[in-house]
């Protein structure tokens, strides 16, 4: 299984430009590492802070993505979700009394504590990832909006923002605190490739797992089906190992080896992820290609789907062509009653058609 990242974050645009999208990521990274190097942090944060989201911004107007509706899927999966998740953390944060200029990295602490592992491990990714669906299935909600690649770019997107406003209130001391010097560059350089490139990219494929299931295959969204409840059970668990391994590694003693380990940890967790969006990837590719090729054949608004996979099916098929069940044997085990024919506006085998 590839572990291609931004053919994964970004499949729409990556087989027609495989390079731009690297290079938009690449060029952020570094611009973040070298000022962060010069101890110019508060340029470092809102760069590490917004790199994603812009970069994804321009990723959905690049491939011409909801053109009839921008600023709804804007404001939906960026704006919404920024704002909720920046409040979220500020509410946990000062619960639980961060320190060390707002970031989870608490230098006076000594060792971890039950409440502490609790509230930043276990309550705020829980709570952090309900707020990550909001906006992302209030949009696969519409019919516009519901195939599974719609619902696995809406959760990418809600992933990135929640952690813009996380970013930024965690380390707001940090934006208002001028220049710090270039001494604790090793601390700064590592800290801010763990903000802002590893935990959106974490936040962002955990729940395009859960978002994409809610999407599903065939016609219309799924909804919260068995399949959604197990992508988000799959997504909190990766934001709380998550968590909870950056809070555990605070305590290492060393700053910078903690952060470290951090960023390598965030990798592994993301390696994981994108093993396992790529699975939901190629189903929704495959709903497309079918789905294309089927209107290409003249099929009109009637688009009939697999009763047993849901992938769309090409015209005059006998067989899926996803799975190879036998389509007509399959319609003729359950034939549709009589009365739900009629309900419909149609002749019982127009409803077995349908």
């Amino acid at each position: 299984m590839s572990l291609k990242l931004v053919s994964t974050i970004m499949p729409r645009g990556a087989a027609v430009r495989p390079m731009t999208y690297q290079f938009a990521l690449g060029l952020a990274l570094l611009a973040t590492v070298i000022v962060g190097a010069t101890g110019a942090l508060p340029i470092a944060v809102l760069i590490a802070a917004f790199a994603m989201p812009i970069v994804y911004i321009v990723y959905l107007y690049d491939v011409n993505m909801w053109e009839d509706q921008p600023l709804l899927v804007t404001g939906l999966a960026f704006v919404l979700t920024a704002v909720l998740g920046g409040g979220w953390t500020w509410l946990w944060t000062s619960w639980r009394g961060s320190t060390s200029a707002g970031s989870s990295f608490d230098a006076a602490a000594t060792l971890p504590t039950v409440s502490g592992f609790l509230i930043a491990a276990v309550l705020a990714p829980l709570i952090g990832e309900a707020i990550r669906q909001v906006g992302p299935v209030l949009l696969a909600s519409r019919p516009e909006f519901d195939d599974l690649m719609d619902g696995l770019t809406f959760g990418v997107i809600s992933g990135v923002a929640f952690a813009t406003g996380d970013t930024l209130v965690k380390h707001w001391p940090l934006i208002t605190g001028g220049y710090a010097g270039a001494a604790d560059a090793p601390t700064w350089i590592s800290l801010l490739v763990l903000e802002g490139f590893v935990k959106p990219l974490v936040m962002g494929t955990a729940t395009g797992i859960a978002c994409a299931e809610f999407s599903g295959l065939g016609e219309g969204h799924d909804g919260f089906t068995p399949r959604y409840f197990r992508g988000v059970a799959e997504a909190v668990a990766a934001n709380v190992l998550y968590a909870g391994g950056t809070y555990l590694l605070t305590f290492l003693g060393n700053q910078v080896l903690a952060l470290v380990l951090s960023v390598l940890w965030g990798l592994a967790i993301l390696a994981v992820l994108i093993i396992r969006i790529r699975t939901a990837l190629h189903r929704g590719l495959m709903e497309a290609a079918l789905e294309s090729t089927a209107r290409a054949r003249g099929v009109g608004p009637g688009l009939e789907f697999c009763p047993s996979c849901e992938m769309p099916l090409l015209p005059a098929a006998e067989f899926c062509s996803n799975c190879g069940v036998s389509v007509r044997a399959t319609l003729k085990v359950h034939p549709p009653s009589k009365d739900a024919a009629a309900s419909a506006g149609g002749t019982p085998s127009e409803g077995a058609q349908a």
